[in-house]
């Protein structure tokens, strides 16, 4: 279930809902509107997952 592995990667991550949606689909409220109901379409879920899979975590510019 996504929002199970959402769930994971955010607790993993240290990251917000909102970040984590506003980055993949420009939709900060994508994560609140899942734990509430709502079901992404599949294009959703395959860009949520492919960001999961090769997210490096934060990176610093110097």
């Amino acid at each position: 279930m996504l929002l199970r592995e959402i769930e994971q990667f955010l607790r993993r991550e240290n990251m917000h809902a909102s970040r984590l949606g506003r980055i993949v689909v420009k939709d900060p409220g994508l994560v609140r509107d899942m734990r509430n109901g709502r079901e992404p379409r599949a294009e959703t879920v395959a860009k949520v997952r492919a960001f999961m899979a090769g997210y490096q975590g934060e990176t610093v510019n110097a």
